[in-house]
């Protein structure tokens, strides 16, 4: 599988991400990319209005979402990227969207909320209540987690015991102190524990940090991003993972039981 990480500053305006968005696709698949990833909240971005999620979310037949799907119908190329739909609540849900050939195929609505380094995502999002589901691309089964979730090791490996090969992040990772190495000790980490890809893809711009990277299963940074709008290409090996889940067999000598989402989260989830 080859894939393409599409990393840019998203602007406060939806058409000028969609534009974005559509010219992405058509470089990537004309670079032959079976699978295009962009970063997490895609609609709309202003570092000034932290409400600003609210204010531009769109429902997923909405103008955005409808452009989009327009622009991959008869292609064979799959995208997924994250925008904000609204929950009906007041507040937004921050859903992983895969989309091809003019349809969604799947989406995800996003389970850790990034309520961390004085941030508070939960204040204008709505966390999800189910484990993305696994999807197939160009013969690799693939799981997609979003942003903050790469925090949580539960999620990446409930997804490959799932039996995902590679694991998909589009993200919206905040510059800080320290924090572009945990951006790439995280996700290094969850490619080497698991013995699976990681395709992770940041945001950049004033705010965010870029630095989109795919690390192969032994944790080999195969293809990194800088701070700047970039579309890089990588890729993915079956016998490379096969290769690594030979002489690494962490998954075999595990003696945990597949991860479960909280039944008391989820019910709290639910009633939020």
């Amino acid at each position: 599988m080859k894939v393409a990480l599409g990393q840019f500053a998203v602007s406060k305006d939806w058409k000028d991400n969609a534009e974005t968005c559509v010219r992405l696709m058509k470089q990537a698949e004309a670079g032959g990319a079976d699978l295009l990833v962009l970063p997490e909240g895609i609609l709309a971005r202003d570092i000034t209005d932290p409400d600003i999620v609210l204010k531009s979310a769109q429902s997923l037949d909405g103008p955005f979402m409808t452009q989009v799907l327009e622009a991959s119908r008869g292609s064979a190329l799959t995208m997924m990227t994250c925008i904000h739909v609204p929950s009906g609540s007041g507040r937004v849900f921050n859903v992983l969207v895969t989309v091809r050939n003019g349809a969604i195929v799947s989406q995800y609505r996003k389970l850790h909320l990034y309520d961390a380094f004085s941030a508070k995502e939960s204040t204008n999002v709505q966390p999800g209540s189910e484990i993305p589901q696994i999807l197939e691309i160009a013969g690799l089964k693939v799981g997609v987690m979003t942003c903050y979730d790469v925090r949580f090791p539960e999620l990446a490996r409930r997804l490959v015991v799932d039996g995902a090969e590679v694991i998909i992040l589009p993200a919206a990772w905040v510059r800080g102190l320290g924090k572009e190495a945990h951006w790439e000790v995280l996700v290094t980490a969850r490619a080497l524990e698991n013995t699976c890809y990681m395709v992770a893809v940041g945001e950049c711009g004033e705010r965010n940090i870029g630095a989109s990277m795919v690390v192969d299963p032994l944790g080999v940074a195969v293809v990194r991003a800088g701070e700047t709008p970039a579309l890089v290409f990588a890729d993915i090996d079956p016998a490379r993972i096969a290769h690594a889940r030979s002489v690494l067999p962490v998954l075999a000598n595990r003696r945990f039981a597949r991860p479960e989402l909280a039944l008391d989260d989820a019910a709290q989830i639910e009633a939020a």
